[in-house]
């Protein structure tokens, strides 16, 4: 007869809790973004952070804008009088809304987004989630375009309640506002893949941002140009968002809707994969 084991059986182990399984980093990685919801949480972060100091924040965004549009829309409005049938001012601060939005958009873009991948090193910790470059890319242009919105409104709204904008048939052109935040931070995107420090964010303020600010119809009709420089503010993002937002501000119709959106939406496109493209060779080596 066989001897029996005095000692208790084992309780059978607990099956282990069932988790779905974490998404996993597979290099190297997509060059877009994995999905369309990934970067909303990149965007968030964002927006909780600047939550903190956002009244400094948007006085810094609208001081530069404000102080063309009242400067120059008073000063030299007493002596210009009216642009194309209405008051300079209001022919200004059209042109001012567009400015801004390309204003807010590339600093945001280059020197915020810069102190977040090089500095504080904020995209090397979320990329330790399941979350590819591409989604923080994503998430920063959106941020900056969303900062952007807010400073174009802003200066909209004040031109509204000033008389010099259509309010509220001028909020039409808040689509565009968003599509031409979203061009220019994609584009400043670029530069930031390709700084090596803060310094080097001169040249293309200097280079690109100002003659921009000067060529694209802001502070007076691209008419009075040469024809040869007409044509050449035609590969202008800016020249677009102008030709976009001041028409709907005033209440005009809008000549050539059709490519003013294409090329304001080709520019954010081919931006956004040419910044993919140089982040991924600079951060994923």
């Amino acid at each position: 007869m066989s001897e029996q084991d005095p000692r208790p059986a084992a309780a059978p182990a607990a099956a282990a809790p069932r988790h779905a399984p974490m998404q996993r980093q597979h290099y190297p990685q997509p060059l877009l973004p994995m999905n369309m919801r990934n970067w909303t949480m990149v965007w968030y972060r964002n927006f909780m952070v600047w939550k903190k100091l956002a009244i400094p924040s948007m006085i810094g965004n609208l001081a530069d804008p404000m102080i063309y549009l009242f400067g120059l829309g008073l000063g030299l409005g007493l002596l210009v009088g009216q642009v194309n049938g209405v008051p300079y001012i209001a022919f200004l601060a059209a042109g001012t809304t567009a400015s801004s939005v390309m204003m807010s958009a590339s600093f945001e873009s280059m020197y915020s987004a810069f102190s977040r991948m090089h500095v504080q090193r904020t995209w090397e910790a979320i990329m330790h989630a399941p979350l590819t470059l591409g989604d923080v890319v994503l998430g920063e242009i959106m941020w900056a375009a969303s900062k952007a919105v807010l400073s174009g409104l802003a200066i909209m709204l004040v031109a509204g309640a000033l008389g010099y904008a259509r309010l509220p048939g001028a909020l039409l052109a808040l689509p565009v506002i968003v599509l031409a935040g979203i061009a220019f931070a994609s584009l400043a995107m670029i530069v930031t893949a390709l700084a090596p420090s803060y310094d080097f964010f001169m040249f293309y303020q200097t280079l690109v941002m100002t003659p921009m600010l000067l060529l694209s119809g802001v502070f007076f009709p691209l008419e009075q140009l040469p024809a040869g420089a007409q044509a050449a503010t035609q590969v202008l993002p800016l020249a677009h968002a102008v030709a976009l937002i001041r028409p709907i501000m005033l209440g005009r119709p809008i000549d050539n809707l059709a490519l003013h959106l294409i090329v304001l939406g080709a520019y954010a496109a081919v931006a956004l994969v040419v910044a993919l493209m140089l982040l991924r060779r600079r951060l994923l080596r």
